[in-house]
């Protein structure tokens, strides 16, 4: 059986610019986006389709380049809606700064431990390392020996890379996940190891 090679994108800039957006702040990708997500997907389109399969979160800044996509390509697109970014709670469409100044203790508790001290009303990081792993197991499930594209967040690819790893929960943020920033996993009969994390562009 061949292997299952699962690449994840995280968006490009949404409009608006850098905020802490979870799952109910659904801003789309402003031009830069676009183009950052086009640059990164263009070396590995030059020569073949690398992927038979696109699987998008349903929010906007990562359904609308997935659509784009998978039209240019003449692929299926599956939308996940538990693929969706990691609710923030409060803090939803604020800047950092802003945060970091309205409410110091809890925004510098939450850097410190994000496990610990969650955003008022946000989304528990173990809920969401569920909810992402039961996401990722039906990709794994349907597409078997398949080559697959999932366009998500930046939380998702930390949370996907974490499962895969077996890390803790707080290891996640150790990661850097760029804006259009690709990492691969590949599941083989011997396991899954993880390829690179967070490259600037796709490879075929």
């Amino acid at each position: 059986m061949q292997d299952t090679v699962i690449d994840l994108i995280r968006h490009g800039e949404p409009v608006g610019g850098r905020m802490i957006r979870g799952n109910g702040c659904d801003h789309p990708l402003s031009a830069t986006g676009w183009a950052q997500m086009r640059a990164a997907v263009a070396p590995a389109l030059r020569n073949q389709c690398p992927w038979q399969q696109i699987v998008t979160s349903p929010m906007s800044r990562c359904r609308g380049f997935a659509v784009e996509l998978a039209s240019r390509l003449g692929l299926a697109l599956a939308v996940e809606p538990e693929l969706r970014e990691i609710g923030m709670g409060a803090w939803e469409g604020r800047r950092p700064a802003e945060v970091a100044a309205a409410a110091p203790d809890a925004f510098r508790a939450f850097r410190t431990d994000p496990v610990a001290h969650r955003p008022p009303g946000g989304e528990q990081l173990a809920d969401f390392r569920r909810r992402i792993a039961r996401a990722y197991a039906r990709q794994l499930a349907h597409w078997p020996g398949q080559r697959l594209l999932i366009v998500c967040h930046a939380g998702v690819s930390r949370a996907v890379l974490g499962h895969v790893l077996g890390a803790d929960d707080a290891a996640w943020y150790r990661m850097v996940i760029d804006y259009a920033g690709v990492s691969r996993i590949r599941h083989s009969p011997h396991g899954a190891a993880v390829e690179y994390v967070n490259a600037a562009r796709a490879r075929a």
